[in-house]
């Protein structure tokens, strides 16, 4: 008896004839892939690790009068003043603030970094600041999926795209990954711009796009 040999995989119409863009879409995310996870880390804190190592001591509670980390209404007063006037006051001490929160060596930079973020976790929306020489390490792909964009796409809410789905994703990256970040930036269908995650970088939205069409790691 003769075995008739099984029929080759075809990807769903209308993308049948087109495998080499399909191939040349892999090997382009491959390649982004392979150059995002070699980006050497920076050796610079960022706001959130400032805010946890010192600032939490008293922002987190309240304690001796300081503005409470998620307390709009304290901060909103604060944040009013702007960040050259906030970093002024920490670095020379304010009331019952020590000098650079009593952390001597943190830099001006990192200070800066530290009052941005718990602003921004108490309603606020400024941009963390960044150092052209060390630029704070940016957030993996699967960092940022697990955060956000895992809310919508692993069920696929909305008729978002599931995360690993190639045949969803594949018809959305037929215009090249740019164009794909592009559309992500300024918000598309039901998701919001970026994601509803306004401070990622144009780096790290690319590279949750990224991990959304790849999916997670089987060998993790």
């Amino acid at each position: 008896m003769m075995l008739t040999p099984a029929r080759p995989h075809r990807l769903p119409s209308p993308f049948r004839a087109s495998k080499p863009l399909v191939m040349a879409i892999v090997l382009a995310l491959t390649a982004s892939i392979a150059h995002h996870e070699a980006q050497a880390q920076s050796g610079e804190l960022t706001g959130k690790e400032v805010v946890d190592a010192t600032c939490s001591k008293c922002h987190a509670t309240g304690a001796q009068g300081a503005p409470k980390i998620g307390d709009r209404q304290a901060w909103s007063k604060r944040s009013s003043q702007g960040l050259s006037a906030l970093t002024d006051h920490a670095l020379k001490g304010i009331r019952q603030m020590p000098a650079h929160g009593g952390s001597p060596n943190l830099t001006d930079l990192e200070i800066k970094r530290a009052i941005t973020y718990m602003v921004n976790r108490s309603g606020g929306k400024w941009i963390e600041p960044i150092s052209r020489k060390t630029p704070p390490a940016s957030r993996t792909g699967e960092e940022i999926v697990k955060a956000q964009c895992i809310k919508c796409h692993k069920d696929g809410v909305r008729g978002a795209p599931k995360i690993g789905d190639r045949d969803a994703w594949i018809p959305r990256l037929k215009d090249g990954l740019d164009s794909t970040v592009r559309s992500a930036m300024k918000g598309h269908g039901g998701m919001p711009a970026r994601g509803g995650m306004a401070d990622l970088t144009d780096s790290e939205l690319r590279s949750a796009v990224i991990y959304l069409f790849r999916g997670p790691d089987p060998a993790k």
